[in-house]
Order: C-alpha cells, then structure tokens, then sequence
C-alpha cells in the first residue's frame, strides 16, 4: 500500500505500540501531503487539473512529500510526546527512548526515495531523532506551538516556484497549526491510555 493512501482507512482503537505507529505514519503522511495539495491547488488555481497532469510537476509534488514527511513525523511524533508524558513518571526517559525508536521505525517501513537519495535521506532520518530528543529538554508545547520551528522549512518544499508563492507562509503555518490540533483530538478520542501506557512499560522494562 502506498504511503499516502494509510490515511484513508479507518484505524482501531489505539491500544498498543503497533496502533500507535500505525497513527503516527498516517497522521503524519496526510499533514504534509494534505497540505501540499491544498497549497499547489491553490496557487494554481482555474489551471491546477493541467498543472497536475504535468509529468514534471507531478515528479515535483513526490520530492516535496517525500522531502516533507520526516517533518511531519517529527511534530506529529512530539505531539504523542506531549500525550504521553504527563503518565510517565519516572519512567520517562525510557519512554523517549522507546517512542524514537518507534518513529524511526515508521520512517524505515519505506525504501528510500529516489528522488531524495540515500545520504540526504539518512541525513533526514538523523534530524529526525535529534528533534524527538529535543522534547526532553522543555516542558511540553501547547500542540499549536509544535510547527513554529518547521512551519518555514516545510514551507520551502512547496513544488510551487518561490517567486510565485506570495505572502502564503503564515496562511501554511496556520494550516500546519490547526490540523495538528485536529490530530491532536483524534489521538485523545482513540487513545486507550492504560493499555497504551502498560505496553511502553513493558518494553521499557525488558
């Protein structure tokens, strides 16, 4: 199944670390493709059916999710971060560890992309731990803050050219913004936290 077709099916309950990693590459892949569509559509507007039938703009849209999908793993996953820690206790170093693991491994479910290249999508993957990491050094963030540091970067990956962008970055961080805390619900009304928290223990504890 591709990538960013995950997010079209109906997930359970989550209750374990699979169902948690399942939501967070789902998650994660429709917060930026979601939002380059919208974007591209957008900027393009009456032309956009033409300009998305066009071999080399379709070639440029997979770059940008490609490129964009660490970054949405990476506020996605800080977000489940700012869930799970007020449970953890003095457990919560090892609970970090165990979620970066995890957000790693949804990263390597996927061979790498052609378009990205392998050091650059080693490189992607490094940043990645080092952001899920930096959650340990500051109290949790409201989930609307979470795409502050990103909201630029992602910006840039926009398969538009810059010279026609406009003043659109902070509509994009807007978006960025409120469909994080519409994932942010999502998690809450999904979330089975007790069985949830016993499974991190457990393989914290192993």
């Amino acid at each position: 199944m591709n990538l960013f077709d995950r997010f079209f099916r109906r997930q359970p309950p989550i209750s374990d670390r699979a169902a948690l990693a399942d939501f967070i590459d789902a998650q994660s892949a429709f917060l930026v493709q979601k939002g380059i569509y919208e974007y591209s559509r957008a900027r393009a507007g009456h032309y956009a059916k033409v300009l998305f039938a066009e071999e080399g703009f379709a070639k440029s849209v997979e770059h940008s999710r490609w490129q964009a999908y660490p970054l949405g793993l990476a506020m996605v996953g800080e977000m489940v971060e700012g869930v799970l820690r007020p449970h953890a206790g003095d457990r919560r170093r090892a609970m970090l560890d165990e979620l970066t693991a995890m957000v790693l491994s949804v990263l390597d479910r996927y061979p790498v992309p052609p378009s990205i290249g392998e050091d650059a999508w080693l490189v992607a993957r490094d940043e990645l731990a080092r952001r899920i990491e930096l959650t340990a050094g500051h109290a949790p963030k409201r989930v609307m803050d979470i795409p502050e540091p990103l909201a630029e970067t992602y910006f840039a990956l926009m398969p538009i050219h810059e010279k026609l962008r406009g003043r659109d970055f902070a509509t994009t961080r807007n978006y960025l913004r409120v469909s994080l805390c519409n994932i942010h619900d999502e998690l809450i009304s999904r979330i089975d936290r007790p069985a949830l928290e016993r499974a991190f223990v457990a393989r914290a504890a192993e």
